[in-house]
This record gives structure tokens, sequence and C-alpha cells, in this order.
């Protein structure tokens, strides 16, 4: 599954949550802010540095 790639798990970073590969925003968090209404281009304003992830 290529896109499960960029997810990753390690016990050492954010408790061992799911999270973007390479950073620490895991993805209960980008999952939260969808759920509340958040849409993609304002989740990538709150964190620029997931646009290298879009498309």
């Amino acid at each position: 599954m290529k896109n499960l790639d960029r997810i990753t798990f390690n016990p050492d970073v954010m408790g061992g949550k799911p999270c973007i590969r390479g950073l620490r925003v895991t993805v209960g968090t980008i999952i939260g802010l969808l759920a509340t209404g958040h849409t993609p281009s304002d989740i990538l304003r709150l964190y620029p540095y997931l646009s290298n992830f879009h498309n």
C-alpha cells in the first residue's frame, strides 16, 4: 500500500502513536482536525511542513 509508507509507528516517538513519517504530527491529530470541520487547506496553514506530503 503506497500511501501507508507515509505513516510510521515508533514506540519512542509520540508514545508510539501513528505519525506522519519524519514528523511529530500524529495521524490522530490530522483526523481530528478533519472531523471537526477543518479543510485540508486549513490544516496546511496550521502545519505548512506537511505540504511536501500533499497530493
